[in-house]
């Protein structure tokens, strides 16, 4: 989606009415990732640490596991510590700068994305705006977890429903 589409559907959700310390369970549809599914990375540039276990990707970052993408400026990914093989599994990744997490359903944006491939949990923050259809919900933070396909906007939560959609 553009983004002063975006920008406009954050100011009409702004005009709404909503608790300081608002959370909201959020379904997520679209979303079947399964943890073990290969981790396609797309990047302008990648440097390596291999003592410190970590790569940095920048540059129009672009990461696809299943149905989940997610795009960002810049992308750490730290590898797992300890064990045969430990340095060539990835235990998470930190996106930071533009970040848009889409699914065949949803599309969600943040300043910042936490993906815990252990706990299978995806953490976007700072002034997140997530649209599924028709339907727009913007907060502080939003939780994603995939093995359940669910989701929890907490902070600031400002909706707006369509009539007749589902969020």
């Amino acid at each position: 989606m553009p983004r002063p589409l975006c920008l406009l559907a954050v100011l009409v959700c702004l005009v709404m009415p909503a608790s300081l310390t608002a959370q909201t369970q959020v379904p997520f549809a679209g979303l079947e990732v399964d943890r073990d599914d290969p981790v396609e990375i797309v990047a302008a540039a990648l440097d390596v640490d291999q003592q410190s276990g970590r790569a940095i990707f920048t540059g129009e970052v672009l990461v696809a596991q299943g149905a989940m993408r997610l795009a960002a400026d810049r992308l750490r990914v730290d590898y797992a510590e300890g064990g045969e093989g430990a340095r060539s599994r990835i235990s998470s990744m930190n996106a930071s700068g533009n970040v848009i997490l889409t699914t065949p359903e949803e599309v969600a944006e943040g300043a910042e994305a936490v993906y815990d491939l252990d706990s299978g949990q995806v953490t976007i923050s700072g002034d997140v705006l997530l649209l599924q259809g028709g339907n727009v919900l913007a907060g502080d933070r939003l939780v994603i977890d995939l093995a359940t396909g669910t989701g929890r906007m907490e902070g600031q939560v400002r909706t707006l429903l369509q009539p007749g959609r589902t969020p």
